[in-house]
């Protein structure tokens, strides 16, 4: 049968998808407009297990704040290249994403994955589509809550760095500068925790088989490495872990200090750092 331009636009119009992939889809179907859908999504099936080992390393980063500041949702959508992360459709399924991870209180990027949007169909359904439209890999990279007294995100200027600092302690104190300057730090200092308990024993003993070695090739007695590899422990601790940093606005404050300055009993809950592209 033939097919005219409107029924070409009718189903661009239903799905997104291009004029041409439209157009074949419609040919293929003979007309059949559920069979046209299912085509393109099959096509999308096609082109995402086509990519599915390619890197992502572009992309954008959102959050949402609730009215009272107590609770905060981050969502990390990545694609294959800046120009695709650029286009409409791709900031709009981020957005949508979001947003039904917000009005369903998802707690878990496996939950966002199967929360259905307004036309009913999961949120990997509209990736897949998405990907056969646009030809790139997506993937959520990341999803992260937060809920304290009080919640504070930041976006770093090229929208692929998110943060989400949770405070507790708050007390009536306004927070929204000094959580800003938090969570800035965080973007900029990479803390791997929020104090050193809360470094992974790995990580403890790594480092200090690591201060050993540079300790035994800079020719010191085996009785000091120890001590020495235990000093370079408490370095690494001040260098990455939150509570323990000098705050780079003013070195002569560690954060733990900034916050026992702003209000006796503030303090950091937890915090979340997501990069697309690090």
């Amino acid at each position: 049968m033939a097919i005219t331009a409107q029924d070409v636009n009718k189903l661009r119009q239903m799905t997104g998808a291009g004029m041409m992939d439209c157009k074949k889809a419609l040919q293929e179907a003979e007309g059949d407009f559920d069979k046209a859908v299912d085509i393109l999504r099959k096509q999308g099936q096609k082109v995402a297990a086509k990519r599915a080992d390619n890197a992502v390393s572009e992309g954008t980063v959102l959050v949402h704040i609730s009215e009272d500041g107590t609770h905060g949702k981050l969502v990390a959508l990545a694609c294959e290249t800046e120009p695709v992360s650029n286009v409409e459709d791709f900031k709009n399924l981020a957005q949508s994403i979001l947003s039904a991870a917000v009005s369903g209180d998802v707690q878990s990027k496996e939950a966002l994955l199967t929360t259905v949007l307004a036309d009913g169909r999961p949120v990997s359904e509209h990736m897949i589509d998405l990907t056969g439209k646009l030809g790139e890999k997506l993937e959520i990279i990341a999803f992260e809550t937060a809920q304290a007294d009080k919640v504070v995100p930041y976006i770093h200027s090229n929208g692929k760095l998110g943060v989400l600092v949770a405070f507790d302690g708050v007390n009536g104190v306004d927070v929204a500068d000094l959580g800003k300057d938090v969570a800035m730090q965080i973007a900029a200092m990479k803390p791997i925790a929020l104090d050193k308990d809360e470094v992974d024993s790995a990580t403890v003993e790594r480092e200090i088989e690591v201060g050993k070695d540079q300790a035994r090739a800079e020719g010191k007695p085996e009785a000091m490495l120890e001590r020495i590899a235990q000093g370079k422990l408490q370095k690494f601790y001040k260098d990455n872990t939150l509570l323990n940093q000098e705050f780079v606005k003013d070195s002569s404050l560690t954060i733990r200090q900034l916050l026992e300055k702003t209000a006796k009993g503030l303090t950091v809950k937890s915090f979340k750092r997501v990069a697309i592209g690090a």
